[in-house]
């Protein structure tokens, strides 16, 4: 039976239950951390999360992919103590984001991979909690230099260990088909490869030339910034044509991100992102689909068989 690494031990494949495929517990700059001791509240933080990811068991969700890379300011301990404390399965990832951090300028791909690699094999920052899938991003400027680097670091790592990929992408700018290009290039099966975001700025021909080359599409996006109206209806079109078995669920929120003052950030949340929550897809979508004729079986393929797919 196949495992996956989640941040509380190894758990097998068909425990995964409803899975939602990119979210973040807590995205923050280190460096702003360890300078100014009051930059987060890690308690607030970790209440916060369990809170809403509780209220999302309710709904029936069983587990969390927290797509958070190294330089996203991943916290290991605060992961892990926000699954203990919610009681449910969290992934955690490894990789960077498409930030083109100035140490990649040298580092070769190999060392980069080398320098990753016991974050799936043996735990990440000192601790017994491995990574469970491998995160990679491209940016608004495509496939730089470094990004490709960044590209070719996840696809040794995902051709080493088996783990999958879920990449940030672009769709304006049809980035996720440069990525798709590159892992290809790479041997990555592309059958475990998750194209982020692409319900941003839906694109119908592009989604399904991402879908004819094998490999599943994030519609990941839900209670965000844009209108779900849209992003509805463009999933009921790719559910009435058939193309469940290539999507996967999330929102890609969060519990605190410090792109935006504090302040501010709890105002967004108070008036534009109300729904920016764990439990918003299974409570407020998943009416809306049957409302709309979706069978539970397509409910079922997007938010339980597809993610044990990818994982297995």
């Amino acid at each position: 039976m196949a495992k996956v690494n989640s941040v509380l031990g190894p758990i097998d494949t068909t425990d995964l239950g409803f899975t939602l495929m990119h979210e973040h517990m807590a995205i923050f700059s280190w460096a702003m951390r360890q300078v100014f001791p009051d930059w987060i509240d890690r308690d607030e933080i970790i209440a916060t999360a369990v809170k809403d990811l509780q209220i999302a068991k309710e709904y029936d969700v069983d587990t969390i992919v927290d797509a958070t890379p190294i330089n996203l300011g991943r916290d290991i301990q605060l992961i892990r103590e926000i699954a203990e404390k919610a009681d449910i399965n969290i992934i955690a990832s490894t990789g960077f984001y498409f930030t083109e951090e100035p140490f990649f300028q040298y580092w070769t791909t190999e060392r980069i991979v080398d320098l990753l690699l016991p974050e799936i094999l043996e735990g990440i920052g000192g601790t017994n909690i491995k990574a469970g899938i491998i995160k990679c991003g491209t940016g608004e400027l495509g496939i730089t230099k470094l990004n490709r680097k960044l590209l070719e670091v996840a696809s040794c790592l995902h051709k080493e260990t088996g783990l999958p990929i879920t990449t940030h992408s672009i769709p304006a700018n049809r980035n996720g088909m440069d990525q798709v290009d590159v892992f290809t290039e790479e041997d990555v099966d592309l059958s475990r490869v998750v194209i982020g975001h692409c319900d941003d700025a839906f694109d119908q021909e592009y989604v399904e030339e991402l879908m004819e080359r094998g490999c599943f599409i994030g519609f990941d996006r839900f209670g965000g910034m844009a209108p779900d109206g849209e992003r509805i209806d463009a999933l009921l079109k790719l559910l009435e044509m058939g193309f469940e078995d290539h999507i996967v669920i999330s929102h890609d929120c969060n519990a605190h991100i410090d792109w935006v003052p504090k302040d501010m950030l709890m105002e967004m949340k108070a008036n534009i992102l109300l729904n920016w929550r764990y439990y918003h897809f299974p409570k407020n979508v998943i009416p809306i689909l049957r409302e709309n004729n979706v069978s539970e079986k397509q409910i079922r393929v997007i938010t339980v068989d597809n993610p044990r797919r990818i994982f297995e």
